[in-house]
């Protein structure tokens, strides 16, 4: 063969050989594409995943606090009277008159607290079952025996309850209900004497306290005594 055709023979092997490593590598490019293309979609499926996760979790955590916050803003107790009892040296008892809010949801007295201070003791009272009358029978202060009652608890007498949810051991109360709390200041202050600042709340579950803030009489010249 002469020379010159067999530099060609040459040159065209060399062309060949290097073009079946170029295919090698492409198809090695390509299969390494494919590997990286998939785990970027399962990436992206997992990220999306928990992110969906998330959002369910959030979604439900915003309903419930927004639920918290219209009941703690729409619902709660207003304190519309307070009484007092002389027995003749001290005021030995408390009527404190309360009803929901307008719109309230109904509250669990059971799950209700006073909060009482005559500005040197302060006492948390919360409901004692074995002191619950139905009615006023005998007034305000002969209807139900406060004396039993400790300086950690108060008594229920109702008043009004048109739908009839309240009872000794389900005291729950709702709109236009109308109740008293009876509460032995004998128990908790030794009585209160005249001149004396009393401050307190009466605090439900939820929702907004009733205010309790007066004054006692400089001199107390009648057995039922108006305070607030």
């Amino acid at each position: 063969m002469p020379s010159s055709e067999f530099g060609r023979e040459v040159r065209r092997v060399k062309i060949s050989t290097r073009g079946i490593l170029n295919n090698g590598d492409i198809a090695a490019i390509g299969v390494g594409s494919m590997i990286i293309f998939i785990a970027m979609i399962t990436t992206a499926g997992i990220a999306a995943s928990v992110f969906i996760q998330t959002m369910g979790g959030l979604e439900q955590q915003a309903l419930s606090t927004a639920d918290d916050v219209i009941k703690d803003v729409s619902s709660g107790l207003k304190v519309t009277q307070i009484s007092g009892y002389h027995d003749g040296s001290t005021i030995s008892q408390l009527a404190i008159q309360i009803t929901p809010l307008s719109g309230s949801s109904a509250l669990d007295l059971n799950e209700a607290y006073i909060s009482l201070s005559d500005s040197s003791t302060q006492n948390i009272l919360s409901y004692d079952n074995t002191c619950y009358s139905n009615n006023v029978s005998n007034g305000i202060f002969g209807t139900v025996d406060s004396s039993n009652l400790s300086n950690s608890e108060f008594g229920i007498m109702k008043i009004r309850d048109i739908d009839n949810s309240c009872s000794s051991t389900n005291p729950v109360i709702n709109e236009d209900d109308l109740f008293v709390l009876m509460v032995n200041t004998t128990s908790c202050f030794s009585g209160l004497d005249t001149r004396t600042d009393v401050e307190g709340n009466v605090i439900p579950e939820y929702g907004i306290r009733g205010v309790i803030s007066f004054t006692t009489p400089s001199v107390y010249t009648q057995t039922i005594i108006g305070l607030q």
